[in-house]
């Protein structure tokens, strides 16, 4: 795919001597994030997460299926990830680039490998049925840091899922349709948060949180590290080639432990707001 354009020498100095000051081209502290926006659609599980003029739309749906022999207590989780030219100019369709390719291979860490839904929960007959839940993201528009927003779309996503209610009686399946029986949400193990930092090529420089789309360009390496609430670290990844000591990432880990309270506060908040102003109708 071809190169995107790198950023004039004036938009270097200027980026590098601000960053040098403490001081972000938005106007942020260099462990400032930008405020998640979080908008629910009409059905359960239809999710935008926006940071900043980053956006991102993930999508949950589930159906029954026969799981394989290997695993036959466990439900199946599958994510598909879409990057295309309508984010940005830099993305072409069916080449996925280095970034894109990070993401997708994070995402499955962050989201399927770390165990956060609980797949057993998912089993409704041992060996012959099983949930399989598909959950979508779709990268609408990057302006940096695409890699956070899809993670938080991601979770957000299931947690604001409901299956449908079933019922087993000897070998008969029924499921009912939400009219009849109340969905039932996820059984969820934890919910991971991944919170990216950007090192430059300057050691003087401070890293800084939440990275936009020209302080990523301009980055000698990225951290991205993922962990819920509760101090359990559940993915780091290094990417670029900035040495770091090891109390420098212990200093990043304790940074970002506050950053994913913040937004495990702001997640059930908005999922409270929205299921207060849901109605999920039984007759």
């Amino acid at each position: 795919m071809p190169r995107p354009p790198s950023p004039s020498i004036p938009e270097k100095e200027f980026v590098y001597g601000a960053l040098k000051e403490g001081l972000r081209v938005d106007g942020r502290l260099p462990l400032e994030m930008r405020t998640p926006a979080l908008a629910f659609g009409p059905e359960l599980g239809w999710v935008e997460c926006s940071l900043g003029k980053t956006r991102v739309l993930a999508q949950v749906d589930a159906k029954m299926v026969k799981p394989p022999p290997e695993r036959p207590l466990e439900g199946i989780i599958s994510i598909h990830s879409e990057i295309s030219p309508m984010a940005s100019s830099d993305y072409e369709l069916g080449r996925p680039s280095d970034e894109e390719v990070t993401i997708t291979r994070m995402l499955d860490k962050v989201l399927r490998r770390s165990d956060v839904v609980d797949k057993e929960s998912l089993c409704v007959l041992a060996g012959q049925r099983v949930w399989h839940l598909r959950l979508t993201i779709h990268c609408l528009a990057d302006a940096g840091n695409m890699l956070d927003c899809a993670c938080l779309a991601g979770v957000v996503a299931l947690k604001h899922f409901r299956r449908p209610e079933v019922e087993v009686v000897g070998e008969e399946v029924t499921v009912h349709h939400p009219s009849e029986r109340a969905p039932v949400p996820l059984s969820m193990h934890h919910t991971p948060y991944c919170l990216t930092f950007a090192y430059f090529p300057d050691a003087s420089t401070k890293p800084v949180l939440d990275p936009t789309h020209l302080e990523q360009r301009l980055s000698a390496g990225m951290l991205s590290i993922a962990l819920n609430a509760q101090r359990e670290l559940c993915v780091v990844q290094k990417a670029g080639g900035v040495p770091l000591a090891a109390d420098e990432i212990l200093r990043i880990v304790d940074v970002a432990v506050d950053k994913a309270k913040e937004l495990d506060k702001l997640v059930e908040q908005r999922l409270k707001e929205d299921w207060a102003g849901r109605t999920v109708e039984v007759r």
